[in-house]
């Protein structure tokens, strides 16, 4: 019988994604659950934004919250250099493509994500540069010239279809929003109110046990 399937609806810039990030380590920890990645494009094509002054305020707010509720800690360089860069352009594209690349290569593309939110929240990297993503595929140990042949294939084949499909499935489980996560077993899918268990990873983990057939 194959393992219930765990999916997680997300985006490499959203706040509330990091807040889940411990939520998404306790589920990764249960052998009797398979954790698959769908990045949903939160800010990809005409939705891309620029770093200003207003969208610092903005993202601000947010990440205060998110500190509060989730534990999750935010580095000085995020909100002091990044978050007044002003010819940043934040774009999911490019992350979401490395996690992709990443797990084509062999490896986790959690250990991507979560290596991702790091470099972005915590040490304000620019995690849309290539620079940055062949980084962090190095501290992977991914192969630099595998990484990259697999970051232009996913580039060029794959990537916007994973970003269509990723918000079918969202529709499909009835979310509204990032993250989102449905888990699936044989009698269909579940969603769950992740939100709800921000800093909570006890009881998030006992709630997935508890969901878990047997």
């Amino acid at each position: 019988m194959p393992l219930p399937v765990l999916h997680y609806i997300f985006d490499p810039l959203c706040g509330w994604c990091y807040a889940a990030a411990p939520l998404l380590a306790e589920a990764r920890d249960i052998t009797a659950l398979q954790v698959k990645l769908h990045g949903g494009g939160l800010l990809s094509g005409p939705a891309r934004r620029q770093v200003t002054a207003e969208l610092r305020q903005y993202v601000m707010e947010h990440d205060k919250k998110i500190a509060k509720l989730s534990g999750q800690p935010f580095g000085d360089a995020y909100f002091n250099d990044l978050l007044c860069n002003e010819d940043v352009v934040l774009d999911s594209i490019l992350p979401i493509t490395a996690i992709l690349a990443t797990e084509a290569c062999g490896k986790s593309g959690s250990d991507m994500l979560t290596a991702l939110q790091r470099a972005h929240y915590v040490e304000g990297r620019i995690i849309c540069e290539l620079a940055c993503l062949q980084e962090l595929g190095n501290k992977l140990d991914i192969d630099a010239t595998q990484f990259i042949v697999e970051l232009n294939h996913q580039f060029q084949y794959f990537v916007n279809k994973h970003i269509m499909d990723s918000r079918q499935l969202m529709r499909k489980v009835g979310g509204n929003g990032f993250p989102t996560v449905a888990l699936q077993t044989q009698s269909g899918f579940t969603r769950l109110d992740i939100g709800s268990y921000f800093g909570r990873p006890d009881q998030w983990r006992a709630l997935l046990q508890s969901q878990l057939p047997g």
